[in-house]
C-alpha cells in the first residue's frame, strides 16, 4: 500500500503529460504539491523540513539550469557567429540521406557530447544540427533523444559509473573485496551488454524516423539503412569495449564516439554501407503533423562563410578543458572541486543535514560552456549586436524550462529524503518485501515493493529502477546515487551477481536519460518545441522498454550460464 501511495505523484506525472499532453511546467508543478501532501500527511515530514527540501531542489535544479543555459548559449553564439553553419555544411556535405545523418550526428556526434559533458547538452546540440539539416524540429528531438543512452555509460568523463561505484564501495569491502577492481570489472560487464544493446537502439533511432515521422509512416524505409547502422555501431563498438578492457572508465564514450563519427563520415563519403536510394524529409511541411514543427522562434543560423577549423575551436577548446578538469590534469580537477571555488548554503531553515555545494567552475554549464560562448565573441569577431541578441534568445529560451526543473528536482528531493521508521516497519512486518530496511524513504519503499515482486528474476527489472531513478532525476549519475546500493543488496540477498545487477542499475540510468524529464525539457526548449513534452514520452517509452529488456534478458543470460564476476574480486 505504501508504495502504491508514494507512486502516485510519479503516475500523475505521467498521467498528465502522456495522456493530457500538459506541458512539463504544469504537471511537475502539480505533482510536486501532491508529492509535498504524501510526504506531510503520510510520511510525517514535518510542514518546515519540507519547505526546506524543495529550497534545496531548488538550488540543485539551479546546477542543471546553468548547464542548459550553458549550452543553449553556445549554440546560439554559434548561429550568430556563422560557426553552427559551417559545421552545418560540413554535415550537409557528407550526405543528403536523412538516415545517415541521424546516425552521424545524432548517435556519434551527440555521444562524443556524452562523453564530454553529459547533463542533457548532447541532444539539445544535435538536434539544432538536424533541423538545419531539414529534420522537422520533433523528429529532431525525438531521434536525439533516443541515441543519448548508449554513450550515457560510463558517460561524461566515466562519472555515472564511478558513483555507483563509489556508492557500493563499502558494501564490496565489507565482504572482502577490492573496491577498485570492482570499478574495472563493474565497467566492462556494463560495457558489454549496454553495447550490444546499442546496436538495437542505433537502428531503432532511424525505423522511429521513418515509421512516426517519415512521409510513408513505413519501417520498410528503414531497413535500407540497417547495414550503415550496423557499420557505424560495430566501429563505435570496437573501440568502446577496447577502452573499457584497457582504458580508464573516463575516455570510454569520449573516444569511442568521436572516432565512430569519423569512421561513419568515412563510410557515408566512400558510399560504403549506405543505401541506393536517397531518404529524406523535404517538403513535410505540407505532409506533416504541424506539432512536429516548433511552436515558437528559433534565431536563425548565420553562413558568414568561416573556416571549419575556427568553427569547430570551441568544441577542440571545450574537449580539452573537460580532459584536464576531469582527469585532474595540473591539479585542475582538484583545484575546482575545493574553495575557493564553492559556493555554500549550509543548514537551509535551520536544518543541519540541508545544505548545497555549487562547485560553480566545474559545472560544465559555466565552464566550459559559457566560458568558451563569450570568448567565441571575440574569436569570431561577432558584433554587440549578435552578441546582445544570442544572449537574449538564450534567456528567452531556457525560462520555460527552468519552471519544469525547478519543481522536477524538488519534488526528487522529497522522495529521496522521506524518512519514516515506522513505515519501514510496518511494512517489513507485513512480510510484504524480504529486505532489510536501512531507509524508509518514498523512493526506497517503491523499489522494495518491485524488487520483492520478481525476487530470483530480479535482473528483469532492475535495469527499471535504473531508468525510474533517471526519468525522476534526469541523472543517470542521480539514479546510481539513489539505486546503486540497493541493487548491490538485493542481489546478495536474493543470490544474484552483485556486479552483474548493479551494472543493469547503470544500464537502465542511462537508457532512462530517452524519457527523463529534464533531458525532455531541454531538446524541447532549443528546438522550439515546447509543449509536445508527452508526446516524446509516448514515442520514445517503446525504445526505452525494448532497450531495457535487451540488457536484461542478455545479463540473465550471464546469470544462468554461472557468470558471476564477484567472486573472484574477493580472492
Amino acid at each position: 500500500m505504501y508504495a502504491l501511495i508514494a507512486a502516485v505523484p510519479i503516475l500523475l506525472t505521467v498521467v498528465l503529460m502522456v495522456f493530457f499532453n500538459w506541458p512539463a511546467k504544469r504537471a511537475l508543478l502539480l505533482s510536486w504539491v501532491v508529492a509535498m501532501l504524501v510526504a506531510i500527511v503520510v510520511w510525517k515530514m514535518s510542514f518546515l523540513e519540507s519547505i526546506a527540501r524543495t529550497l534545496a531542489g531548488f538550488m540543485g535544479a539551479f546546477e542543471t539550469i546553468s548547464i542548459i543555459f550553458g549550452a543553449i548559449l553556445l549554440m546560439n553564439i554559434l548561429k550568430q557567429s556563422g560557426a553552427m553553419a559551417s559545421i552545418n555544411n560540413m554535415f550537409q556535405g557528407i550526405t543528403a540521406d536523412a538516415r545517415l545523418q541521424a546516425v552521424i550526428v545524432g548517435f556519434c556526434f551527440a555521444g562524443f557530447i556524452e562523453g564530454t559533458a553529459g547533463f542533457g547538452t548532447p541532444a539539445a546540440l544535435a538536434a539544432p544540427i538536424l533541423i538545419s539539416l531539414g529534420f522537422p524540429p520533433l523528429a529532431a528531438a525525438s531521434v536525439c533523444l533516443i541515441y543519448n543512452s548508449t554513450p550515457v555509460e560510463p558517460g561524461p568523463v566515466g562519472v555515472p559509473l564511478l558513483t555507483a561505484s563509489s556508492v557500493v564501495s563499502d558494501a564490496v569491502a565489507n565482504l572482502g573485496g577490492d573496491p577498485d577492481k570492482f570499478t574495472k570489472v563493474l565497467t566492462i560487464w556494463t560495457c558489454i551488454p549496454h553495447m550490444i544493446g546499442g546496436l538495437f537502439i542505433i537502428m531503432a533511432g532511424v525505423f522511429v524516423l521513418c515509421k512516426v515521422f517519415g512521409k510513408n509512416h513505413s519501417f520498410s524505409d528503414a531497413v535500407e539503412a540497417i547495414p550503415f547502422c550496423l557499420a557505424t555501431g560495430v566501429s563505435v563498438g570496437v573501440i568502446y569495449l577496447l577502452m573499457a578492457f584497457f582504458a580508464a572508465p573516463e575516455l570510454v564514450s569520449m573516444i569511442a564516439f568521436i572516432c565512430g563519427m569519423f569512421i561513419a563520415i568515412f563510410f557515408a563519403k566512400k558510399g560504403l554501407f549506405v543505401p541506393k536510394r536517397v531518404w529524406t524529409f523535404d517538403g513535410y511541411k505540407e505532409w506533416g503533423d504541424k506539432s512536429w514543427q516548433s511552436s515558437s522562434v528559433v534565431s536563425s543560423v548565420k553562413d558568414k562563410g568561416m573556416s571549419p577549423l575556427m568553427a569547430w575551436m570551441p568544441y577542440i577548446i571545450i574537449f580539452v578543458i573537460l580532459l584536464m578538469t576531469r582527469l585532474n590534469a595540473f591539479g585542475l580537477k582538484t583545484l575546482f572541486n575545493n574553495d575557493p571555488f564553492i559556493l555554500k548554503i549550509h543548514n537551509v531553515l535551520g536544518f543541519e543535514s540541508i545544505n548545497w555545494d555549487f562547485k560553480f567552475f566545474y559545472n560544465p554549464g559555466i565552464m566550459p560552456f559559457v566560458l568558451i560562448a563569450l570568448l567565441c565573441i571575440p574569436m569570431h569577431k561577432m558584433s554587440g549586436e549578435e552578441a546582445k541578441l544570442a544572449i537574449k534568445e538564450s534567456f528567452r529560451m531556457v525560462s520555460g524550462a527552468a519552471v519544469a526543473l525547478l519543481f522536477g528536482v524538488a519534488m526528487v528531493n522529497l522522495y529521496r529524503y522521506t524518512s519514516n521508521a515506522a513505515i519501514g516497519a510496518t511494512v517489513a512486518e507485513a512480510g510484504v518485501t524480504e529486505f532489510t530496511f536501512t531507509n524508509s524513504s518514498m523512493l526506497y519503499i517503491m523499489a522494495h515493493a518491485l524488487a520483492n515482486l520478481f525476487k530470483g528474476a530480479y535482473f528483469l527489472i532492475a535495469p527499471l529502477i535504473g531508468v525510474l531513478g533517471a526519468f525522476m532525476s534526469g541523472s543517470n549519475t542521480v539514479s546510481n546515487t539513489l539505486f546503486a546500493a540497493l541493487q548491490f543488496e538485493t542481489a546478495t540477498l536474493v543470490g544474484l551477481s552483485q556486479v552483474l545487477i548493479v551494472a543493469l542499475q547503470a544500464m537502465g540510468g542511462a537508457i532512462g536519460n530517452m524519457i527523463c524529464v529534464n533531458n525532455i525539457v531541454a531538446v524541447c526548449a532549443t528546438t522550439g518545441t515546447n509543449g509536445n513534452e508527452g508526446k516524446l514520452i509516448k514515442t520514445n517509452i517503446i525504445p526505452c522498454l525494448c532497450y531495457s529488456l535487451i540488457v536484461a534478458l542478455i545479463v540473465g543470460a550471464l546469470l544462468y550460464s554461472g557468470v558471476n564476476p564477484m567472486p573472484e574480486l574477493l580472492q
